[in-house]
């Protein structure tokens, strides 16, 4: 019998490659692994039903339907474990699109000391990396410093490595925040904390940690007990953990849902020290002021 190429694809609605056939008609599973690696059988839709059917396989041969593949197009059947990996690293690429380019934010410096100037607070930071702005917030009748300030810097990792350490100006150890200040009365200020629904009791805080890091710096972990299906993750970087809400990712081959986690009153102060620690509304105020 002469060569036959039978076409094969990914998924239905893809282009089809063309895959050579052996003298007997037949097909090596090899043959489809070596242009679809992890490949471990092929389906086709059948004409008449319109279901899927499975294509014979016997020792890693393939065998056509009634002896004649025909002008159909095969589809590549892969394991489940090797899908659910192809799955997060979908949803892991899809994250990452849905983030695009990074743009860096104002950062709020808290701790100031009174006599740190503005060209104190550009000299320091500018060890870190090219700074756009700079700011000591003072009292407009006295001139006094209020104790906080703001920079910005231009590249996004310089932000990124600020906000994930303290810093020791003119003396004293001072905090760098992400205040989404700026936002307006109808946009509420974005949470580093996501709410992870779904979850079952053999998932523990390590785990969830060590699949979250592939996202960003993750910067607190909790499971509620006694267990109650669900789990907080805390990042670093807001962005991150807004990128990530609405999406369903596979951890353990388990479907979890992530959406925003918001505190029970919006007015709630946190402590500063605090992984969720959210800027006082007080502050879009002393912003402006």
């Amino acid at each position: 019998m002469s060569e036959l190429y039978i076409r094969v694809a990914e998924d239905e609605n893809e282009e089809p490659m063309e895959i050579p056939s052996e003298d007997d008609g037949t097909i090596l599973l090899s043959s489809v692994a070596a242009q679809f690696p992890g490949a471990c059988g092929l389906r086709y839709r059948n004409p008449e039903s319109q279901c899927m059917r499975g294509v014979r396989l016997v020792e890693g041969v393939l065998h056509a339907p009634e002896n004649d593949w025909g002008n159909l197009v095969y589809v590549v059947n892969y394991p489940k474990d090797n899908k659910r990996k192809m799955e997060e690293i979908d949803a892991a690429s899809a994250v990452k699109v849905k983030r695009g380019f990074q743009k860096t934010s104002d950062l709020i410096v808290l701790g100031l000391p009174w006599k740190t100037s503005e060209q104190d607070l550009k000299d320091y930071f500018t060890t870190f990396g090219e700074v756009i702005m700079v700011q000591v917030k003072r009292d407009l009748k006295t001139g006094n410093s209020k104790g906080f300030g703001f920079v910005r810097f231009t590249e996004y990792e310089t932000q990124t490595k600020v906000v994930a350490q303290r810093h020791m100006i003119d003396g004293r150890w001072c905090d760098c925040k992400l205040p989404n200040s700026k936002a307006g009365p109808d946009e509420p200020m974005r949470s580093r904390k996501i709410f992870v629904g779904r979850c079952t009791e053999d998932m523990t805080t390590d785990e969830l940690r060590q699949y979250f890091m592939q996202y960003g710096e993750v910067t607190d972990v909790f499971i509620p007990k006694p267990f109650r299906a669900f789990s907080f993750v805390t990042f670093a970087d807001d962005q991150v953990a807004q990128a990530l809400c609405g999406e369903d990712l596979i951890i353990k081959g388990i479907s979890v849902h992530i959406s925003n986690a918001e505190p029970k009153h919006n007015n709630r102060t946190s402590d500063t020290d605090s992984p969720g620690f959210r800027l006082n509304p007080g502050w879009s105020q002393l912003w402006r002021s």
